[in-house]
C-alpha cells in the first residue's frame, strides 16, 4: 500500500518519510524539484497537472500539501489511480470567521472542499502556527539586529513539525483515526515576545525587538510576500493581540505523547539562530506568507 508524500522538500514531508521508512512501509516522496528533495524522489508539481499521473500510479494513500490551483484535477487523477485515502495538511485558519475572504485561509478551504466533494476518504490535519515560522527572525537574531514586529503581543499556538509528521503517520496507519478533521496545536499559547524570550534563554543573550507599524512591516516584505497575504497575516496577528490561542489535545491523541513545546523546537534548531555558518535564509513564513511550507 504505497503512500505518496507530496511537498518532498518540506520538513513535515521529510519527517513523515523517515517515520514510514522506520516501519518498512512503502512510500514515494514527491517534489516539484525532486533533485533537491531526497534520493529516489519523483516529480510531482502541484501546479502542473501533467505530473500527477506518474506520481499517483500504484498509490493508495496520499499525504498532500494544500495547493488550490489544480486541486480538482489532482482529486480526479487520484480517483482514477485508485487512491483510497488522502491526508491533507491544511490550516486551522479555515475555522476563522471570514475564512473565504482571507487569502491564506481561502486557499486551504478550497482544497478541503474539493477533496471532501470527491469519492475519496479524506483526513484533514489543521495546524495553527508552525513553530518553524520563527526562522523568519533568524537572520536578524544572528546579526544582533532587532526583530521587527508589527504586533508583538499577538498570541499563536506554535506546533513542532515533528509532531505534525507523527500525526500524519498516525492517521495514515491507524484507520480509526482517519476520515475526520484534527486541529493541531502546540502545548501553550505564546506571544511573539514570549517566543523571543525563549530564544534569548536558549542562546544565552538578549534578543532585541522593535515594534513597527503594520504598513512598515508590509513594505519590508513586499519583495517576496504578495499584498493580500501580508494583509491576511497582519489581520490574523492583530486579532490575536491579548487573546490567547485555543489549545487542542489532538497531538497527544494522535501521537500518544504531549505536544512538543516551542522551547523543544528552539533546542532542535538552535544552531540556525546562533551560527551564521548554518544560515538557511528566510523561513517558511517569509518565503510564502503561509503558516506552513511544502515544496
Amino acid at each position: 500500500m504505497t503512500v505518496l508524500i507530496t511537498g518532498g522538500r518540506g520538513a513535515v514531508a521529510r519527517g513523515l518519510a523517515a517515520l514510514l521508512a522506520e516501519r518498512g512501509a512503502a512510500f514515494r516522496l514527491a517534489s516539484r524539484e525532486p533533485t533537491g528533495a531526497a534520493p529516489g524522489a519523483v516529480h510531482c508539481d502541484l501546479t502542473d497537472p501533467g505530473t500527477f499521473p506518474a506520481a499517483l500510479e500504484g498509490v493508495r494513500s496520499v499525504f498532500l500539501y494544500a495547493a488550490a490551483e489544480h486541486i480538482d484535477a489532482f482529486a480526479r487523477e487520484a480517483v482514477r489511480a485508485g487512491v483510497e485515502h488522502v491526508v491533507l495538511l491544511s490550516s486551522s485558519s479555515v475555522l476563522d470567521p471570514g475564512a473565504r475572504e482571507n487569502a491564506l485561509a481561502a486557499s486551504h478551504l478550497a482544497v478541503e472542499e474539493a477533496l471532501l466533494a470527491a469519492p475519496l476518504r479524506t483526513t484533514l490535519l489543521r495546524p495553527g502556527s508552525f513553530a518553524s515560522n520563527a526562522r523568519s527572525w533568524a537572520r536578524d537574531i544572528r546579526s544582533g539586529v532587532p526583530v521587527r514586529l508589527p504586533h508583538p503581543g499577538s498570541h499563536s499556538d506554535p506546533v513542532h513539525e515533528a509532531d505534525l509528521a507523527e500525526a500524519a503517520l498516525a492517521v495514515l496507519t491507524e484507520p480509526e483515526l482517519g476520515g475526520r478533521a484534527h486541529t493541531l496545536t502546540g502545548p501553550r499559547s505564546l506571544t511573539f515576545l514570549d517566543q523571543l524570550e525563549v530564544l534569548s534563554g536558549a542562546l544565552g543573550r538578549p534578543v532585541p525587538h522593535e515594534e513597527v507599524t503594520p504598513q512598515a512591516w508590509k513594505d519590508s516584505v513586499a519583495a517576496y510576500l504578495p499584498g493580500p497575504y501580508a494583509d491576511a497575516l497582519l489581520a490574523h496577528w492583530a486579532a490575536g493581540v491579548g487573546v490567547p490561542a485555543p489549545i487542542s489535545g489532538s497531538v497527544e491523541l494522535l501521537t500518544g505523547h504531549p505536544a512538543r513545546s516551542f522551547a523543544d523546537w528552539v533546542e532542535d534548531h538552535r544552531e540556525e539562530f546562533a551560527d551564521p555558518a548554518n544560515a538557511k535564509g528566510p523561513g517558511p513564513l517569509a518565503r510564502t506568507g503561509a503558516l506552513q511550507q511544502g515544496e
